[in-house]
């Protein structure tokens, strides 16, 4: 028989406990989009260099990010490093293997958005002047940030939902963290969980939403 009692006035009790952890989730997710997206440019810059070591470095860095757990990456951060004298914090090893995770996809998405954009703009800027790096800087860049922007937009809801995974290394201040905590202590593991996954829902939602009025205020030509 069905014989459990539900008390939610405990999860609702613990509630800006477990906001202040989704502030700490946020932090992390915003900090690994900025990070990755650097790389991931960079990452586009080696691609286009035609030089086969940097080609090479980067196709290796999205086949691996692409293909390979999240988990798996988080780890190799937190205990791999530490094999050889790198000991990195909870926090940092979760931001290093989601920054890593989010330049492999994301330098995918604007080799995509790179193949929408005619070579003939490229050209254009050439003709009037401008060096190779210009021409990707001033022209090429910021139509490929355009086109990529809401896949981008994909790619911050999977970073805010990777987050959960610091609890496997340690991390106890974010959502997850702070919601295993408490559980460990109550018990509650329904209320507290569920409760969690509604708040998760709602950044994502929240995130989405934002990015598409950003999208189509932005970028209505």
């Amino acid at each position: 028989m069905f014989n459990y009692s539900f008390h939610w006035n405990q999860a609702f009790k613990a509630l800006p406990q477990m906001l202040d952890g989704a502030l700490v989730t946020l932090q992390i997710a915003i900090l690994s989009m900025i990070i990755g997206m650097a790389l991931a440019i960079a990452l586009t810059l080696f691609r286009l260099s035609g030089n086969r070591i940097l080609g090479g470095l980067a196709t290796g860095w999205v086949e691996i990010a692409r293909n390979t757990p999240a988990l798996f990456q988080i780890y190799m951060a937190h205990f791999g490093l530490g094999s050889f004298g790198i000991h990195l914090s909870p926090f940092t090893s979760l931001l290093v293997g989601i920054a890593f995770n989010n330049a492999g996809y994301l330098a995918e998405n604007f080799r995509g958005a790179l193949k929408a954009i005619p070579e003939t703009q490229t050209r254009a800027a050439r003709s009037l002047g401008m060096s190779p790096m210009q021409a990707f800087r001033y022209v090429v860049m910021p139509q490929m940030l355009r086109i990529a922007f809401l896949p981008a937009t994909n790619q911050m809801v999977w970073a805010i939902l990777m987050t959960s995974l610091g609890v496997t290394v340690g991390m106890n201040t974010d959502l997850a963290g702070v919601t295993q905590a408490l559980n460990a202590v109550s018990f509650r593991t329904f209320e507290f969980f569920a409760l969690a996954a509604v708040i998760y829902y709602v950044i994502a939602k929240v995130v989405t939403l934002a990015a598409r009025l950003f999208a189509a205020r932005m970028f209505r030509y």
